[in-house]
């Protein structure tokens, strides 16, 4: 059995989630990149650590764990509205002071590299944003051990603006990024002319703004098509996975995706954990999975139409398809928007994070589960995940590894999958392996 169990899986850990889930509490054997959340930049080129709880104590109790577990963890600088902030810091005046103060922290603090979160992205930042990479890439590149720098993309641009400046920028710079990662959540919301979305769908299934008859909802295959069509390679990119969701309601109620809303009486929506949504709100009867979007949601109906809900998250089927995805299209990996909000503190340890233990069911998927010969063929089975795309293969020397293609582009179900090799019993002996993309 092969499969693209490489793929890295990062997640953010903020510096503030402690009394949620303390990092000890990670599960390390599935998150191979930990990035402690934030340093925020000053105008002045200096860096907040106190503000999201980067004291020096966190500092080491996080290196240490993720080290200790043989795994990477980076600190990030920025965050959501950091962009002003971040224009201050790398102005000509700042800009070698700024950089070297997020390097120093780095590596006194026994950190591997650096994630850069500049929010929002604007094309007139282009020119900072690109001195900023540079500069960090190159001081980076001075240690003895290779330090890694990765980002936090936005998945589209800004409202009115370049439709390709981030996306080329990021393909000018690629070489200095370890990992793009694309924030491929928050793409929905009760704004003028749309309607109820998903939070972080994989498709859009050719669904358009009724407002806007040429224009797509978003998606993450969009977000991944603007990147690579514009010059990103797939391998340097991660798409998100969000481990909490929206609850839409009020308006002239909504419960179920593409609804539209007058626009006097628009419906509001807020973010949850996805604990708080589990313990809160599933109920079977509730859940829904878009095939379409390829995505979950629940639909919740009150004896008032007001209070009806919409609730869009990321469920274990969803990050499971997502896995799939990045497979299928050859991506480097999968982020994670927060570890904390998968964690259950009083469920037992193996149920404490069930959307990580999803994805690390995930990455150990396909494999055979068994074979049986019935005289005329031979009958194996192998586990599957949903969206996923295999190629069985057989030998008959391992020796000099020559594999022929039984059969290609075998759907998955996210259930176990038959499959028959007509051979007789009397035939040389033969190997299979499952193989995922590439």
């Amino acid at each position: 059995m092969s499969g693209r169990a490489d793929l890295w899986v990062t997640g953010y850990y903020p510096g503030y989630e402690t009394s949620r889930m303390a990092p000890s509490n990670i599960d390390f054997t599935t998150i191979t990149h930990v990035i402690h959340f934030a340093l925020l930049p000053e105008s002045d080129g200096s860096i907040d650590s106190s503000a999201n709880g980067l004291t020096p104590s966190a500092c080491t109790t996080m290196v240490s764990l993720a080290h200790a577990a043989g795994r990477k963890v980076l600190v990030c600088v920025g965050g959501a509205g950091s962009e002003t902030d971040f224009l201050n810091a790398t102005s000509s005046s700042n800009l070698n002071a700024f950089v070297n103060n997020i390097v120093n922290f780095m590596s006194t603090n026994g950190y591997d590299g650096v994630d850069l979160d500049w929010e929002p992205f604007n094309s007139t930042d282009t020119d900072q944003y690109t001195n900023l990479v540079n500069a960090l890439r190159a001081n980076l590149d001075t240690f003895p051990t290779h330090k890694l720098l990765t980002v936090a993309a936005p998945a589209y641009p800004e409202y009115g603006d370049s439709p390709t400046a981030e996306f080329a920028m990021l393909a000018s710079v690629q070489s200095a990024f370890d990992q793009i990662n694309i924030m491929t959540y928050d793409l929905s919301g009760p704004y003028e002319g749309w309607v109820t979305w998903f939070n972080s769908p994989i498709y859009d299934g050719g669904y358009t703004f009724p407002s806007v008859p040429s224009e797509l909802v978003p998606s993450i295959n969009g977000a991944v098509s603007n990147f690579v069509n514009n010059g990103v390679q797939p391998g340097k990119l991660g798409i998100g996975i969000p481990f909490y969701g929206y609850i839409w309601t009020g308006g002239p109620g909504v419960t179920a995706p593409r609804q539209s809303w007058p626009a006097t009486n628009a419906p509001t929506f807020s973010a949850y954990t996805y604990a708080d949504i589990v313990n809160n709100y599933y109920q079977s009867v509730r859940y829904h999975w878009d095939d379409t979007a390829q995505a979950a949601y629940l639909s919740i109906t009150n004896h008032t139409a007001g209070n009806d809900m919409f609730i869009s998250y990321d469920d274990a089927h969803a990050c499971q398809a997502k896995v799939s995805y990045a497979r299928n299209l050859q991506l480097g990996g999968v982020m994670i928007w927060e570890l904390s909000q998968d964690y259950f503190p009083k469920q037992p340890s193996g149920q404490r994070v069930p959307l990580t233990s999803a994805l690390k069911q995930a990455l150990a998927t396909p494999r055979i589960s068994g074979i049986q010969l019935d005289g005329t063929s031979a009958n194996f089975s192998f586990t599957t995940l949903p969206l996923g795309l295999y190629q069985i293969q057989w030998s008959s020397n391992l020796a000099f590894g020559a594999w022929n293609t039984l059969t290609n582009n075998v759907s998955g179900t996210g259930t176990n999958i038959q499959i028959a090799d007509p051979v007789s019993v009397t035939a040389p002996g033969r190997f299979y392996r499952v193989k995922t993309p590439p």
